[in-house]
């Protein structure tokens, strides 16, 4: 056998061992995605919705402070979805207002109203990671969740606190993310998260949110009633609980914009 032919086995055999890594690389990406595209599909139609929360921050020492507002959505068909966080208490917070523009692949359009000032102020793209009002979330948590806004790959499965899930990473697509993958569990049942695992732009495990105490709405639209968010390096968390939700509530597009932000005081 000459040095070509040589050459020429070399490549057949090192392309024979790529194939079957590629085709299982291309199938789990393909499951991830399938099962966004699941999770998405069982969701549409809730038109919009109401509730009222209850922001529990806990410092690393164990000190304790309460936070109280109320989201809106707006679901979109052909764009992302619209949110409204609007705070009541405490009351130096109360009338600060987070208006959300999600989008699949174009940077979202956020607004923050600050009643003390009487004024709309813009968030830059590139703030998105900074931590939403002192609490554990980043201003992209607020973000309306959208297929296209990242990457999937199935990674295995596996049971969760007594819940059989899907585990998939999740890739931003988007510019700007202050997350560089999340690692999210999928229940089977709901299509909906149990826990996500969010790593920073350096790839270090940075936070996890738990959510529990799902409840059915409407005969299809799931909600979890509790979302804790734990910082793993600070030592701090956030604890989201949810009450009185209600769908079908005829808000309009035009309750989700910049303008309309002074008059949810």
């Amino acid at each position: 056998m000459n040095n070509l032919q040589k050459m020429i086995a070399v490549l057949t055999a090192a392309l024979s061992l790529a194939a079957p890594m590629s085709s299982h690389a291309d199938a789990a990406a393909d499951q991830g995605l399938a099962i966004a595209i699941e999770t998405d599909r069982r969701d549409a139609g809730f038109t919009d919705s109401v509730a009222e929360a209850t922001m529990s921050l806990r410092d690393a020492a164990g000190t304790t402070t309460t936070r109280r507002f109320r989201m809106l959505t707006l679901e979109q068909t052909a764009d992302g979805d619209r949110t409204l966080v609007v705070f009541n208490q405490p009351a130096d917070l109360a009338g600060t207002a987070v208006l959300t523009w999600s989008h699949a692949l174009a940077a979202d359009d956020q607004w923050l109203y600050l009643p003390a000032l009487k004024r709309t102020k813009r968030i830059a793209s590139k703030n998105k990671a900074a931590a939403f009002i002192g609490s554990e979330y980043a201003f992209e948590d607020l973000s309306a969740w959208e297929v296209k806004k990242f990457g999937y790959r199935l990674l295995r499965e596996e049971t969760l606190e007594g819940a059989d899930c899907f585990v998939v990473e999740n890739t931003p697509a988007y510019e700007d993310s202050g997350y560089s993958r999340q690692v999210e569990w999928v229940d089977k049942r709901m299509y909906q998260p149990r826990r996500i695992d969010y790593y920073d732009r350096e790839g270090a495990l940075l936070k996890s949110m738990k959510f529990s105490d799902y409840q059915l709405y409407l005969g299809r639209h799931w909600r979890a009633n509790v979302q804790n968010m734990e910082n793993h390096k600070t030592g701090k968390s956030t604890r989201l609980q949810w009450a009185s939700w209600r769908f079908h509530t005829g808000l309009a597009a035009s309750d989700f914009t910049a303008e309309a932000l002074e008059r949810q005081q």
